[in-house]
């Protein structure tokens, strides 16, 4: 995933402007004008059951998460309410990674993960870490530093012991690697630590993890994963080779940033390669695209795209999150890092629930199946 940036409200996604509301009642059809554009949504659960989201998820044995930004919780109520009143769970979207926990070295700046995670604490919300170790967000004197092998080792170890440390009991799960794949390749990428570190630098931090905070769940979260394919392929032998020499990892985190109409079919299959294996997963990233100008019937089709997300993930025993990445389209990362595409997230500019919130109710909705847990401790 590119770096994580909010954006201004009004960007490009449906929901600018004024929209003026029409009731059908014998079609249950709503139309929306918004600047211009006349939308259709098709018929689903009222947008107030998207309250009942978080009774949903847990009735299934799984967290339904939301990635945060600390400038909108702290200074937008609208913000805070959907948060509440919609997830069991939350991941720091950006204010762990390294540039900003310790922009300077030895010196960390606890405002932002406090602030998220004293938000949570007192509303009983999960905590997800994101993310130790990634190949983007780093501060100059880390990324620009001359390292021999045994002095950022140290580093490393001294960073992820230190964040751990403060967060232990608090936070539940860390995404302690971070994109080890060439993005479109089956290769190790070639970053900072596997240059100065080679291959095993991925072992070597989730052992200092382990150490830190043995409870906490490790991941490594990555994308391009979702579907068949020698990324897909070269993740899991990665992964296989780290559980058969017993290193501490948890979980996989399959990001699933996907382009509507791409959100691929064996997404379940994919993931049970990894419990198969005795590990966890989650969808870790969640957004779809939307390429402008967005139509009602590309509304429509989010909506089961959503559904069919979770529906992947109820499948699949040791699928224990989906974790939504953002909690509005007002700011969202997709329109500055996509140019053309919006309308990602299940909540538009405005705030309003879009279809995809209602496909979600309907995919939670189903009865809940026995489901067994990822065995490896």
């Amino acid at each position: 995933m590119p770096p994580h940036h909010t954006t201004a409200p009004g960007r490009g996604a449906p929901g600018n402007g004024k929209g003026v509301l029409l009731i059908a009642a014998a079609l249950c059809t709503v139309i929306l004008t918004v600047t211009g554009i006349l939308i259709t949504v098709l018929p689903g659960p009222p947008a107030q059951d998207g309250h009942r989201l978080p009774e949903l998820a847990r009735g299934h044995g799984i967290e339904l998460g939301v990635a945060v930004a600390v400038n909108p919780l702290v200074n937008d109520r609208r913000y805070r309410n959907v948060i509440e009143d919609h997830y069991t769970s939350v991941t720091a979207e950006n204010t762990m990674k390294w540039q900003h926990v310790q922009p300077e070295r030895g010196e960390y700046d606890w405002s932002g993960p406090d602030t998220l995670v004293d938000f949570a604490t007192a509303r009983d919300l999960n905590v997800r870490g994101h993310t130790m170790l990634w190949h983007n967000q780093q501060p100059a004197w880390l990324s620009q530093g001359d390292w021999d092998a045994d002095t950022l080792r140290a580093v490393v170890h001294d960073h992820v012991t230190t964040v751990m440390d403060r967060y232990e009991g608090r936070v539940t799960s860390w995404d302690v690697i971070n994109e080890p794949l060439e993005d479109h390749g089956p290769n190790m990428r070639e970053n900072l630590w596997y240059d100065v570190l080679g291959p095993d630098y991925i072992a070597q931090t989730l052992y200092s993890a382990h150490a830190a905070d043995p409870e906490a769940r490790l991941y490594i979260n990555e994308f391009g994963i979702e579907r068949a394919g020698p990324k897909a392929d070269a993740l899991h032998a990665l992964v296989t080779d780290l559980v058969d020499r017993g290193v501490p990892l948890h979980g996989v985190g399959f990001q699933g940033h996907f382009v509507h109409g791409n959100v691929p079919d064996d997404l379940a299959d994919q993931m049970r390669r990894y419990t198969d294996l005795g590990l966890e997963v989650t969808i870790s990233e969640v957004d779809v695209r939307i390429p402008e100008p967005v139509t009602g019937e590309d509304l429509a089709d989010q909506r089961r795209e959503y559904h069919d997300i979770l529906v992947a993930c109820l499948e699949v025993d040791g699928c224990v999150n989906v974790t939504v990445w953002g909690v509005t389209d007002a700011h969202s990362w997709i329109p500055e890092w996509f140019p053309g595409y919006t309308a990602a997230l299940p909540f538009d500019d405005s705030y309003r629930p879009k279809p995809a919130l209602a496909g979600m109710v309907e995919a939670l909705s189903r009865r809940p199946r026995p489901r067994t847990a990822a065995t490896r401790a």
